[in-house]
């Protein structure tokens, strides 16, 4: 299978060969602000699954936990595209909203629960963490 996606203006865009590691919902106070939403959708590859093609500029987040988060945007327009993390080598994990076709993803799980807005209503089918994942 063959994914690709693009930031809001064109000039960071990207390409996966083969299939997501796993998809969901973050609902962490700083996914919540980077993303200006209540949630931010992601999903996992592996490294070595993805080509980017562009400039991504990168801003140092750190987790409740204290861990390093490095959120890769668009520089001109501003689109979050991937997060990494370095207490996970190997795994790269993209926003959902730059996906050119959505319709491959259905989040698996919710991460973060206990910080959602009060007016987003879960699946309760779809497993929840309340808190930090790991």
């Amino acid at each position: 299978m063959t994914i690709t996606g693009q930031c809001l203006c064109g000039k960071v865009s990207y390409k996966i060969e083969g299939e997501l590691q796993m998809s969901g919902v973050c609902h962490c106070k700083n996914c919540q602000r980077q993303a200006g939403s209540a949630f931010s959708v992601l999903f996992a590859v592996g490294d070595d699954q993805i080509e980017i093609d562009g400039d991504l500029t990168t801003y140092d987040d750190h987790s409740d936990s204290g861990n390093v988060v490095h959120r890769h945007f668009c520089g001109t327009c501003g689109s979050p595209v991937k997060t990494s993390l370095p207490i996970q080598p190997g795994q790269t994990f993209i926003k959902a909203g730059t996906l050119d076709d959505t319709s491959i993803l259905e989040p698996q799980i919710h991460f973060w629960t206990g910080s959602a807005q009060n007016w987003v209503h879960i699946d309760e089918n779809v497993p929840q963490m309340t808190g930090n994942p790991g």
